[in-house]
């Protein structure tokens, strides 16, 4: 790993081993380990600065849009697959319960319709009442008025 100039840690070494972390730290190895934790943080990195050839790039390219068709086909294939769940789903929703539903809505609209009925007569039945209590105050009224009248006239109310 330090000759490739890999981080050198515990869990890389037991990565790169294909071994449990585990057996990294018992003795014997960790000495080892450490070692070259110790050489590699003493050693500059070198930087890596090499740039990318243009054929590397445009295979990288070229497996980019590879990827992206692929995974616009897929896309468009789950898609259409969800189409098609929901039509069958709608589908057997279907009439039975399209019937339930406007059955329960027809007699909803029975019920609010015998309650406009019954609204519409109390309505007019207040409405004459209330026309009959303002003619039995216009008469009070003017009993009223008739017997003041007398009083300060000092006649005698006819009987």
């Amino acid at each position: 790993m330090t000759r490739n100039g890999d981080c050198v840690t515990f869990a890389a070494v037991a990565r790169t081993a294909n071994v449990s972390t585990w057996l990294t730290y018992s003795d014997g190895v960790r000495e080892h380990i450490e070692s070259a934790i110790r050489q590699q943080t003493a050693r500059p990195q070198p930087t890596k600065t090499a740039q990318p050839s243009p054929a590397g790039l445009r295979t990288d390219l070229a497996l980019a849009r590879e990827e992206i068709c692929r995974l616009r086909s897929e896309r468009d294939q789950l898609q259409h697959t969800v189409r098609q769940n929901l039509g069958q789903q709608l589908d057997q929703l279907g009439t039975r319960d399209l019937a339930t539903r406007v059955q329960e809505l027809t007699q909803a609209n029975v019920h609010l319709e015998t309650r406009l009925h019954e609204t519409t007569t109390e309505k007019s039945g207040l409405e004459r009442r209330v026309t009959e209590l303002e003619n039995d105050l216009a008469a009070a009224r003017t009993s009223l008025r008739r017997m003041i009248k007398n009083q300060s006239t000092g006649a005698t109310p006819p009987t």
